[in-house]
């Protein structure tokens, strides 16, 4: 299916024309990476409140109550941009999805910057909330869906590297920036999101859906490189969206029938054992868990942002060699570990035993804790999620996902400290508990998706 220059240049969605390096072998990584900008701009909204509390409560004469609002509102924006963002990516694109969310973005911050009391405030960190909520959505399907099989997983997972480094870069350099300047930084890499989108193809499997044939088979051409013989996968993708339009296209309700309903189950099961295993709680309160347990809060802090960034690189490193399910069930298995070491630490501080191995038992179980969550639990429920949805529900599903996974962040966040204030042990006794039920279900439901085309493994789980 050989592929002419001049449909090249008219299938690329106009804007690109000739300033697309035509089959250039790392435009799959360019494109990566300009999308996962995206990801990397929803680590800087998430980490923004942490180094900043102290200093906009001051400057603003904020209450704690205020504050608190203004901290948790992120995550109901995101819980909006959860719910319409399978929609926009299946109207306008991955693409024209992303613009809306670094739209979003940037005005989330310019607002922020200019606040000057917390309505404003609030209104802004609303919207670098949705931005988050559709980003956390459409990045890994655009990733997925312009990857070739042999290294989706290590791309995809790139998502939740960028994502930690965001966090991470927050934190470090909210230290030292004030919090206007803090919030300028969050503009840096929307804006390069922003420029790198006219560089980039949009996703030929949405191409296809869309029955734009020419700019289908040209997107992937350049993806793949202009000498590779894309007959093979420009085919099989082809049939398997014509198989896709002979159904009718399901309601919310029909996503629960049979045919659909693993590739839910596993979905949004995926997400629910991300977020009920505690990560929001810990990750929120590092410093108060370190401060209770004896241990240097600073000192903790700097060591689990580092330990984050190193095993998630490492993660995706394994992902496509090692294979989703093996790193999930090592992931699953240390979140229980840490868990149990971090319990065991407060037992003993409540029960004045052997008091001076708490801070040491703590941070061990802290570390186990975020780096096993950091190998496959942080990364690959949106790595499978980005690859069992079919394109003809992709978009209802994959916004339930995405709910599902923003609703247990909110819920894990809100409940941490009511738990903490009953028990301390017995907070992370619990998150013991669910990270085991959760390795169950991972043995029990989740199949191994490493090597196989989305068409060969979605016809597998939906049929």
């Amino acid at each position: 299916m050989a592929i002419k220059e001049e449909d090249v240049r008219e299938g690329l969605i106009g804007e690109q024309n000739n300033r697309l390096p035509k089959g250039h072998p790392w435009m799959v990584y360019f494109t990566t990476f300009v999308a996962v900008c995206g990801s990397y701009e929803f680590g800087a909204c998430a980490g923004y409140s942490s180094p900043t509390q102290d200093a906009i409560t001051k400057d603003l004469k904020l209450s704690l109550a205020e504050y608190s609002l203004f901290g948790s509102i992120l995550t109901f924006g995101a819980m909006i941009g959860a719910i319409t963002s399978g929609h926009i990516a299946d109207m306008i694109g991955r693409k024209g999805a992303m613009r809306v969310s670094s739209a979003f973005s940037v005005a989330g911050w310019l607002v922020i910057y200019f606040s000057e009391g917390p309505v404003p405030l609030d209104i802004g960190r609303l919207a670098t909330g949705y931005g988050m909520g559709l980003f956390s959505y459409v990045v890994p399907v655009f990733v997925a869906e312009i990857a070739p099989k042999d290294l989706r997983g290590a791309l995809t997972t790139l998502n939740q590297f960028m994502i930690v480094a965001g966090v991470s870069v927050a934190y470090i350099i909210g230290t030292v920036l004030s919090w206007r300047v803090l919030a300028l930084t969050g503009l840096i890499p929307a804006a390069v999101l922003l420029l790198g989108l006219f560089f980039v193809p949009e996703s030929p499997r949405w191409l296809a859906k869309r029955g734009r044939r020419k700019d289908f088979e040209a997107a992937l051409q350049i993806l793949r490189g202009k000498d590779v013989d894309i007959s093979q996968e420009a085919d099989e993708i082809q049939d398997y969206i014509t198989t896709l339009e002979q159904l009718p296209k399901p309601n919310l309700l029909e996503l629960f029938q049979r045919r659909y309903m693993r590739s839910l189950t596993i979905g949004v099961g995926l997400m629910l054992c991300q977020q009920l295993g505690g990560i929001n709680g810990v990750c929120f309160y590092t410093s108060s868990i370190f401060e209770l347990a004896g241990f240097s809060s600073t000192i903790g802090t700097i060591i689990y942002a580092c330990l984050q960034v190193v095993i998630t690189g490492l993660g995706a490193v394994l992902i496509d060699k090692a294979g989703r399910k093996p790193l999930l069930l090592v992931s699953g298995s240390g979140l229980v570990t840490g868990c149990i070491f971090t319990a065991i630490a407060f037992y003993l501080k409540v029960q004045q035993v052997s008091v001076g191995a708490v801070p040491a038992l703590a941070l061990t179980g802290i570390l186990v804790y975020v780096g096993s969550f950091s190998i496959g639990m942080g990364a690959i429920p949106w790595v499978v999620m980005s690859e069992i949805f079919p394109l003809n529900i992709k978009g209802q599903a994959g916004s339930i996902a995405t709910l599902v996974n923003w609703f247990g962040a909110w819920l894990c966040s809100y409940t941490f400290n009511f738990l903490m204030s009953w028990s301390s042990y017995g907070t992370f006794i619990l998150y013991a508990g669910i990270n085991a039920v959760g390795i169950l279900f991972i043995v029990a439901a989740v199949p191994e998706t490493k090597g196989k085309s989305l068409e060969q493994l979605q016809a597998a789980i939906n049929a």
